[in-house]
């Protein structure tokens, strides 16, 4: 009998015992796999597979599903062994207390405390040494991420905008709350291995295993961390594959009594994706501008000072210098509007602004009272869960720090040596 189909049967076995597998038994392990000659234990691969379960809430385990999360412990043990190899090589170690910190967040995500994830672990045979060493990991792993990329990723103030810009188009679309899981396809021809653990986490959710979890341990995606909540999003922000099912998710929502929908596999460039949608609101944000207005009366009105006026705006002045500058214009009136809702404006202003971002103007308006132009001094949208220009910044930054996280490890994996042991 090979190693790998002496796992599944023992584990299979094994899984009707209510603690750890006896010494005896463990002597019988051997090695499942070897990276860069580092060997993971088939002691490594079951208990990896009980925390799978476990964690995962399965409802039926039988050896065809237990394969197929054999297959996943393996995949996640190698990536983990290649990341602290990678950790060690420069010279990163992380300390129990960042573990615990994070054994502690996992544990308020899932409104529980570590005692009980111990005891829930200790009550399936697991050791909490298995989760401690997968978080041990990804920690390691964001350490060496932020530290090797962090200095490279520059998000400008025009990748900033264009986000605002999305924002603000799909400012008055409904927002979605979403659990995602990405399944990569790391190479030409693994895509058939990709799709059988595709139905093998379908199968697991139609029977009632807890989507988070499963996403934790199965998906590819940066969200795993947390569960795979990316929290509330409209369809604009959404890959165009999957904005394109949002209807009928919603309709499914609806007819579910707002109990959540759960998409079929998606394929999205590079891999497959799964939705869980758990909450549906209207849109309620609105576009907020800050804005000083320049005035000048008819009375006021000449060719010197239409030539001034017009001088001034083509510099594109920023709210400030033109509070300076305002005297170079005879009878001019400038006023700060303050902050103003998009929907508070007269249409023809609101329509002269829409194109606008900071610093940029309207041009010279024509009014019955004279001249005027509106300067923006910030554009930003307002409304529950709007993220801050600090928080945009941050998620880009996230998403590029992502990217290049999947593009190393796929690195480590084609340059090192990895023997699955069949």
């Amino acid at each position: 009998m090979t190693c790998a189909r002496f796992l599944v049967s023992f584990l299979f076995a094994a899984l009707a015992m209510s603690g750890p597998v006896s010494a005896h038994a463990q002597s019988t392990e051997g090695i499942a796999a070897l990276v860069n000659d580092e060997p993971i234990t088939t002691v490594d691969v079951r208990n990896r597979m009980r925390l799978i379960i476990a964690s995962t809430g399965m409802a039926q385990v039988d050896e065809a599903t237990l394969a197929r999360i054999q297959d996943q412990a393996v995949r996640g043990l190698v990536d983990e062994h290649l990341q602290l190899q990678a950790a060690r090589d420069y010279e990163i170690q992380v300390e129990d207390e960042e573990i615990t910190a994070s054994l502690l967040d996992l544990a308020q995500r899932n409104n529980t405390t570590i005692d009980a994830i111990i005891a829930d672990l200790q009550n399936s045979g697991v050791d909490v040494s298995t989760l401690r060493h997968q978080l041990e990991a990804e920690i390691a792993w964001r350490i060496l991420v932020n530290g090797r990329y962090g200095s490279r990723v520059r998000i400008s103030e025009q990748q900033i905008e264009l986000a605002l810009e999305r924002l603000a188009a799909s400012a008055s679309q409904p927002q979605y709350r979403i659990f995602e899981m990405y399944f990569e396809v790391p190479a030409p021809g693994q895509e058939d291995a990709t799709v059988q653990r595709v139905v093998a986490v379908m199968n697991q959710l139609q029977q009632g295993a807890a989507f988070p979890e499963l996403a934790r341990q199965f998906s590819d995606a940066p969200s795993a961390a947390s569960g795979g909540d990316i929290g509330w999003i409209t369809e604009s922000q959404l890959q165009p594959e999957v904005a394109a099912i949002m209807p009928m998710m919603r309709r499914q929502y609806e007819q579910s009594g707002g109990r959540g929908a759960l998409s079929n596999p998606v394929q999205v460039p590079g891999g497959y994706m799964v939705i869980a949608l758990v909450s549906v609101r209207d849109g309620t944000t609105t576009l907020q501008y800050d804005l000083v207005q320049i005035s000048l009366p008819n009375s006021a009105v000449n060719e010197d000072s239409r030539e001034a006026f017009q001088r001034l705006l083509d510099q594109e002045p920023t709210c400030t210098i033109a509070e300076n500058r305002i005297g170079e214009i005879e009878g001019a009136i400038l006023t700060d509007l303050g902050s103003i809702s998009a929907d508070a404006v007269l249409p023809q202003i609101r329509e002269a602004l829409e194109p606008l971002t900071r610093d940029q103007n309207t041009g010279l308006i024509e009014n019955a009272s004279g001249l005027q132009a509106l300067i923006v001094c910030d554009r930003q949208i307002a409304g529950p869960g709007v993220p801050s220009r600090d928080d945009l910044e941050n998620q880009l930054r996230g998403q590029q720090l992502s990217l290049q996280a999947r593009r190393w490890l796929r690195d480590l994996r084609r340059e090192s040596t990895i023997e699955i042991r069949e």
